[in-house]
């Protein structure tokens, strides 16, 4: 899994100059789950209810291993993959693009409909507001009383957030650290323990 993925911040909404007659009109989204992309899909064609076609990709999940895309009713390949290989080109995951077309009278050929897709839908990816998110583990410490001290000087050596911390027989600290670096985290903190503290990486 990655250390770190790109999402669109925003919804976005991009018309090209018109190709030909024809205008494209690309939107950028975010979305969590294909049921999502899906909605944001059916949201655009309800709004642009008088275009013959409505096409899309989407790429969900951390690595962007779930991807899907829609010709619309274009030439086979001339649409939905040149919106896909944008979205791929732009490394942006849990998003949705579509692009609209209103056909302008002069054919465009499949070569030109693929420009013409590809490049409304990398045009709007290039305005789009890009939000990084770090993937995080938590992490769950267990320790007596005399090591609150212990805790509180690596707390201060590690510069890490302060542990939601539950007060029981003994002590229990929930760290929540970048994934990557979570078992190496709670390797360090059992090692700078003298093993008096224990720690574990929950399950996402």
């Amino acid at each position: 899994m990655p250390a770190r993925y790109c999402v669109p911040a925003a919804a976005l909404c991009f018309e090209v100059p018109k190709i030909k007659g024809s205008r494209f009109i690309a939107d950028v989204a975010p979305a969590e789950d294909a049921e999502e992309a899906a909605a944001l899909v059916a949201a655009v064609r309800k709004r642009e209810h008088a275009a013959r076609h409505v096409c899309w990709a989407w790429r969900l999940g951390e690595d962007g291993e779930t991807a899907r895309s829609s010709d619309d009713g274009e030439p086979s390949g001339s649409a939905g993959k040149p919106i896909l290989a944008a979205l791929e080109g732009a490394d942006l995951t849990f998003a949705v693009v579509t692009v609209t077309r209103y056909f302008g009278g002069t054919k465009l050929g499949v070569g030109g409909l693929v420009r013409a897709y590809g490049g409304a839908a990398a045009a709007a990816l290039e305005q789009v507001e890009v939000h990084t998110v770090v993937p995080t583990a938590d992490i769950l410490a267990v320790l007596d009383y005399p090591d609150l001290g212990v805790l509180e000087a690596f707390i201060a050596r590690e510069g890490v957030d302060r542990p939601a911390l539950e007060y029981g027989e003994g002590v229990t600290a929930t760290f929540s650290v970048p994934r990557g670096e979570a078992a190496e985290f709670a390797a360090r903190l059992v090692d700078q323990s003298a093993g008096r503290i224990t720690a574990r990486v929950l399950d996402p």
